[in-house]
């Protein structure tokens, strides 16, 4: 079922996460997780999947977009909530085997509790927040207007908003919710705000 962003308000904090890594090997942290602290400056949080053909539309020009960011000092790091039980192909060993069949520059996280969807109001795959350098959110929303099936995926949206964000402008005015298919919640899981 395809499902809109709800997303927490602009302005929020980046609500804070200690994270599985499936893919340790994209960086020099010695650790098996990943939390919030580790990453000084601008971050993109990406919800995300291995199953959802949405979340495969972007899989590809998401790699680029970072590649090209990354190397700004953007930091990007791309999260599963899914429930791995009632979909298996989201599991932890599955999420590592696409990490490095689509070499995902960034780290790709396991929040098996799924608290940190809830705690950024994440409802969709993909799913995508933008902090400053403060971890102050400043954009919530697509990645571009294409979908599967309907055009090739570029990052455009996301694109402006970090480019307005190293160049020092006012974050953008228009924020366009995502569309995606639903986060896979466990049962009885459910936010109130899906």
């Amino acid at each position: 079922m395809a499902v809109n962003s709800a997303g927490i308000a602009l302005g929020t904090s980046a609500p804070d996460f200690d994270l599985a890594i499936s893919n340790p090997w994209v960086d020099e942290h010695a650790t098996e997780t990943r939390s919030l602290s580790l990453y000084q400056g601008p971050l993109v949080v990406v919800f995300t999947c291995n199953h959802c053909p949405y979340a495969i539309h972007i899989q590809d020009p998401l790699v680029d977009v970072a590649n090209g960011y990354m190397a700004k000092g953007i930091h990007f790091v791309a999260i599963n909530s899914n429930d791995p039980v009632t979909y298996p192909a989201d599991s932890f060993d599955n999420m590592a085997t696409r990490a490095k069949d689509v070499h995902f520059p960034f780290p790709y996280l396991f929040d098996e509790s799924q608290e940190v969807a809830k705690a950024y109001k994440a409802a969709c795959t993909p799913d995508l927040f933008v902090f400053d350098k403060d971890h102050t959110l400043i954009y919530s929303g697509r990645f571009d207007e294409t979908r599967p099936g309907r055009g090739t995926a570029h990052g455009g949206d996301l694109k402006r908003v970090l480019d307005s964000l190293l160049s020092g402008d006012a974050p953008l005015n228009e924020q366009l919710p995502s569309v995606g298919c639903s986060i896979k919640w466990k049962p009885g899981n459910a936010p109130a705000y899906f």
